[in-house]
């Protein structure tokens, strides 16, 4: 008999164990709306939980990076088509100043317009988006455009920027980026023959020349022809169908057929398919105002040349425009994408995790219920005395 009420207890106790536990377990998920609360609660929910959670997060970034993608790709299609309006009325006046005559200081007003435009050229090209470079390529810390002045004016813009751009994954096995690269954005690179705009009978000679948009050449007579491309910091001796001039400054090099040349003067050279925003917009600026004192047909020729240079950068930035729009719907696509993928994971992760509150409850009361049984099973057994045994 001592044997089975030994078992009795052990039983009893042991019942009344598992049915704690379960009702602080039922409580724990009546409380929180969760199920699963560690990893012991559904071993193998939980791991498939890790997995979700993991991708949730993943996802996230991504989402969050092309939130961010979308508003830079916008700005920096709204900035290109800003300085496209700049160029298209810098291309009216041209057409006006190359349609009639106009005297030197009405030139000199279209060149305050042009000087105007390209300062804003120059700001906009340096924008910046939560201090992050929109132009510089891979380097996006320091500005991609560097000017150089003299009494005041810009007369030179170097690029600095990255020729990379900087490629990051902004979707599972897809990698693109926000930035653009500012040498393929505001310059042309596709090169044609120079083009000579004067009458020293100079012309192009039979190498691949690397200077790039508009050159000034300079000829004179010393005994012989000599030839500079840096405003005369050095010279080079004509004589020859293909002289390799160079320009000290930058290193470049223009092939010039001297044996034509007939006369000493500056005659404005244009490297056809390599202008760029800035040297346009500048020798525009200085052909206006005459500073190298050009005859009124050698700046006739010159002026009429201006306007092919503006529709070569004006077609630069339209295909940099609509590639921009084309990048910017694919990362909106991606988002839309991305969000569909991340409301499904989070759908997927709420059915493993969340409790059932209506079947906790009734799991709960069951529990309550088998609970008080046992009290009641283990009182009745308490209050047996030896005269129970005895019988």
């Amino acid at each position: 008999m001592s044997g089975t009420l030994i078992s009795f207890y052990d039983n009893a106790g042991f019942a009344l164990k598992q049915h704690t536990e379960a009702m602080t377990r039922l409580q724990e998920q009546a409380a929180t709306g969760s199920r699963i609360h560690r990893a012991s609660d559904a071993p193998s929910d939980a791991y498939q939980l890790l997995g979700l959670k993991t991708q949730q997060s993943s996802l996230e970034n991504y989402f969050n990076y092309l939130s961010q993608a979308i508003p830079m790709l916008e700005l920096s299609t709204g900035i290109i088509q800003e300085i496209s309006n700049g160029l298209l009325d810098v291309k009216k006046s041209l057409t006006q100043v190359s349609s009639g005559t106009y005297t030197q200081d009405q030139r000199d007003m279209r060149a305050d317009q042009v000087d105007s435009v390209l300062e804003q050229a120059l700001a906009l090209a340096n924008s910046r988006f939560v201090d992050q470079f929109l132009f510089g390529g891979s380097n996006t810390t320091s500005a991609p455009y560097v000017a150089e002045y003299a009494d005041g004016k810009i007369t030179c813009v170097n690029y600095q920027g990255s020729l990379d751009s900087r490629q990051t994954e902004v979707a599972p096995g897809v990698r693109s980026t926000p930035f653009s690269v500012g040498e393929e954005v505001f310059r042309s690179d596709n090169r044609g023959t120079p083009v000579f705009l004067g009458d020293t009978g100079a012309a192009a000679g039979t190498g691949t020349s690397s200077v790039q948009g508009y050159v000034w050449l300079t000829v004179r007579d010393k005994g012989g022809y000599e030839v500079s491309i840096d405003d005369g910091a050095t010279w080079t001796a004509a004589g020859g169908a293909n002289v390799a001039v160079e320009d000290t400054r930058t290193g470049k090099v223009l092939f010039v057929d001297t044996t034509g040349i007939s006369s000493e003067g500056v005659e404005l050279v244009s490297v056809p398919g390599t202008h760029d925003v800035f040297n346009m917009l500048i020798t525009t600026r200085d052909v206006l105002r005459n500073e190298r004192g050009l005859t009124d047909d050698q700046l006739k020729e010159a002026l009429g040349n201006a306007p092919e240079a503006l529709s070569e950068v004006e077609n630069c930035l339209v295909r940099a425009s609509v590639s921009l729009g084309s990048r910017a719907g694919f990362f909106e696509d991606l988002k839309n994408t991305l969000l569909n993928l991340k409301y499904n994971v989070e759908d997927h992760t709420a059915a493993l995790e969340d409790a059932d509150i209506a079947q906790v409850a009734i799991d709960l009361s069951r529990h309550e219920l088998l609970y008080q049984m046992s009290l009641s099973v283990i009182g009745r057994i308490m209050s047996m005395s030896l005269l129970d045994f005895i019988r």
